[in-house]
């Protein structure tokens, strides 16, 4: 059981480095879409590009064990700011795509670092 777990919790951490590295890259380079997106909430490229580089480093926490919860926590924060942001425009269907995101840093702490050793 204790294998499955740490499949799982690696696949999942792999996705979220995957997806963090993705987006925070394009907030740090200033893409076109993301500026868009973070345009209507007033919120200007030197701005998206803070957050960006929050998000990358909140996603280089992830790799090591003694601060993937860090990382986690700053990323489920991140996100949050995000959904709120959603709500306050008025973009439900917004909201609802960013939960599963939101979710996802809790299930990894839960399942703990794939790396580290179940406690006896």
């Amino acid at each position: 059981m204790e294998t499955w777990i740490r499949i799982i919790s690696a696949a999942l951490l792999l996705f979220s480095l995957f997806m963090g590295f993705k987006h925070g890259l394009d907030m740090v380079t200033g893409k076109s879409s993301v500026l868009e997106m973070f345009a209507k909430w007033n919120i200007n490229k030197n701005g998206v590009q803070v957050l960006g580089a929050i998000g990358l480093i909140a996603t280089a926490f992830l790799v090591f064990p003694k601060t993937f919860v860090l990382g986690n926590l700053i990323t489920a924060a991140l996100i949050l700011f995000m959904m709120v942001q959603f709500l306050k425009a008025g973009d439900r269907k917004g909201f609802l795509i960013e939960l599963p995101f939101f979710l996802l840093p809790f299930l990894l702490i839960y399942l703990r670092h794939p790396l580290v050793q179940a406690t006896p």
